[in-house]
């Protein structure tokens, strides 16, 4: 893992990898005091999926994704060269499956009065 990738010139230090997926590298990376994400295309082979333009695709899912009108980490720049793109960093914690926050024991309470919500309530 390097430690300091650049994106359009401006150079960000890698504090860590924060995952891996089909289309690259996402690493949490620091500037100036700011946190985050940079994602580092690659090209490894996928046995069930065939890529086109990898950079291309990731902004046209944004954009498309930015258009539904959910919230979602803002793309701040893309280095097309060095196939690389930079995002927002959004801190959160990710726990594993619990049965006291399932549906009947937490979610259900945060739904509105849904025609499915009501049917629910009365076969419950």
């Amino acid at each position: 893992m390097q430690d300091v990738m650049n994106v359009n010139q401006k150079e960000y230090k890698i504090v860590k990898l924060l995952g891996h997926g089909k289309g690259g590298y996402s690493y949490l990376a620091e500037r100036e005091g700011k946190f985050y994400v940079l994602k580092q295309i690659h090209h490894e082979p996928c046995e069930y999926y065939s890529f086109g333009n990898k950079i291309e695709a990731e902004q046209n899912d944004y954009n498309r994704l930015l258009q539904t009108g959910i919230r979602i980490p803002r793309m701040l720049d893309i280095d097309v060269a060095n196939e690389r793109i930079l995002k927002e960093y959004i801190d959160y914690e990710c726990n594993n499956y619990m049965d006291e926050w399932n549906f009947e024991n937490w979610g259900i309470k945060y739904w509105s009065k849904t025609t499915e919500f009501i049917d629910y309530m009365e076969q419950h």
